[in-house]
């Protein structure tokens, strides 16, 4: 920019003027706009396929609706009074309870054995991997079908297993425990790959310089396992814990195929429930009700785990 000069006789010059500076109000305008051009349709279709169907969730559990009726009434709270004061409830969070506990806590550990023998140098070991994680891809309804005919009392491969040493088959649909036993051990095989796979990840980012250093100070492999191994596994851990958790709560495919929540409801589960009154029953309202509490019981899960456990994770 030219200068300006100042009037006859004084001898100064004007300096020129900077050139306006962006300032940081613009920059994040522009910022702003990037975040609404690229996250904006995934906001959009959050909040159009599961924020608003939410909402009208709990709206229909304050209603007495019925699938295919035109009418419904407005009961408030009833539908909750209704379910927290059912005889079936008890039993219905008593089975949810045992089901989420045993998969969860069976998948971590029989995922992390399997994942320290799959990180071994054993011939094979690729084929072993994909056998191993190809079960968590399959249908679980379809899975379910299967094991009912490995399950069968009479001509089953497990009643062929067990007679070779003697042993009968339990009554696995009719006699309880065994239904919840049986859908508990096909969830296992079925998800146990998908949580050796998510190990062995984990396992291939251990340094092996602290294997080493360990073995030189005379650690044997469990106490490594233990000392070593476990502490910067916790990250992966901790991911598994939330991500199965969740997933055993909303578990229904394989209930569906083998059991349908019986016999007498010893394998209905919270989710199970729902769609039983919601699709079976037709009591949309009330099945509504039992949505919003598994949502509730979904938060509080986790917000408990992200408080108190993963304070004692230690990210690298």
């Amino acid at each position: 920019m030219a200068a300006v000069l100042a009037p006859p006789g004084t001898g100064a010059v004007t300096p020129p003027r900077p050139a306006p500076r962006r300032t940081g109000t613009t920059r994040r305008r522009r910022a702003l706009g990037w975040f609404a051009l690229l996250a904006g349709p995934n906001v959009a279709l959050l909040v159009l396929f599961v924020y608003k169907p939410l909402v009208e969730s709990f709206y229909l559990s304050t209603m007495q609706w019925n699938l295919g009726s035109p009418v419904a009434r407005f009961v408030g709270l009833g539908n909750y009074v209704e379910w927290f004061t059912a005889d079936s409830t008890a039993q219905v969070l008593t089975t949810t309870a045992v089901f989420t506990v045993v998969t969860v806590g069976g998948a971590l550990a029989l995922g992390l054995g399997l994942a320290l023998l799959l990180d071994r140098r054993l011939p094979g070991r690729g084929l072993a991997r994909t056998v191993a994680f190809a079960p968590y891809v399959l249908s679980g309804y379809a899975v379910g079908i299967l094991w009912l005919f490995i399950f069968d009392p009479r001509y089953g491969l497990m009643a062929t297993v067990l007679g070779w040493f003697g042993a009968t088959s339990p009554q696995w649909y009719t006699a309880e425990p065994w239904p919840l036993v049986m859908i508990v051990v096909v969830y296992l095989w079925k998800n146990l790959g998908y949580v050796a796979l998510i190990y062995l990840a984990g396992l291939q980012g251990v340094p092996q310089d602290l294997r080493d250093a360990a073995a030189l100070d005379g650690a044997t492999p469990a106490r490594t396992l233990r000392s070593v191994v476990l502490p910067l596994l916790a990250p992966t851990s901790f991911f598994l814990l939330v991500t199965m958790m969740l997933a055993s709560l909303q578990s229904f495919d394989v209930i569906k195929a083998m059991t349908q929540g019986g016999p007498l409801g010893s394998t209905t589960t919270l989710m199970y429930q729902i769609y039983q009154e919601g699709f079976v029953n037709g009591r949309a309202g009330y099945a509504s009700a039992g949505a919003t509490i598994l949502f509730v019981l979904l938060l509080a899960v986790t917000a408990v785990q992200m408080r108190h456990l993963e304070r004692k994770v230690h990210y690298a």
